[in-house]
């Protein structure tokens, strides 16, 4: 499974981005895909997972603002960003995994894209 990761930018505190990740390969809609982020100097954590069956799972400091959703037509999964905050700030990455939960250690991943909160 390839990732590709696109939608990161610079915004104002309280605006919105949509990030969105391309899978190739065959079966995406059986892997569970999570979204990371890793801000300088510190590690990367878990910021929300959409299993395959749709379920989801938020990071307390994001949830109510980043919504995870998935086209398996597509082979796309995205991660929808309201009120951002400038603790938002970090490189967002995907990742594809056969089980998914709340682990660093997914199998696939995605080159990172910068999202930027301006205060």
């Amino acid at each position: 499974v390839q990732l590709q990761a696109s939608g990161g930018g610079l915004v104002q505190a309280g605006g919105s981005l949509r990030l969105s990740c391309a899978a190739s390969g065959r079966a995406f809609s059986s892997y569970a895909m999570g979204w990371f982020r890793q801000a300088p100097g510190k590690q990367r954590e878990l910021v929300a997972v959409i299993h395959s069956g749709g379920a989801t799972y938020y990071v307390d400091s994001v949830r109510g603002r980043f919504t995870a959703s998935r086209d398996n037509a597509r082979n796309t999964v995205y991660l929808q960003m309201n009120s951002l905050k400038p603790g938002d700030t970090a490189v967002y990455y995907c990742a594809a995994d056969r089980v998914g939960g709340l682990r660093n250690s997914y199998d696939y991943w995605g080159q990172g894209t910068q999202v930027t909160v301006s205060s």
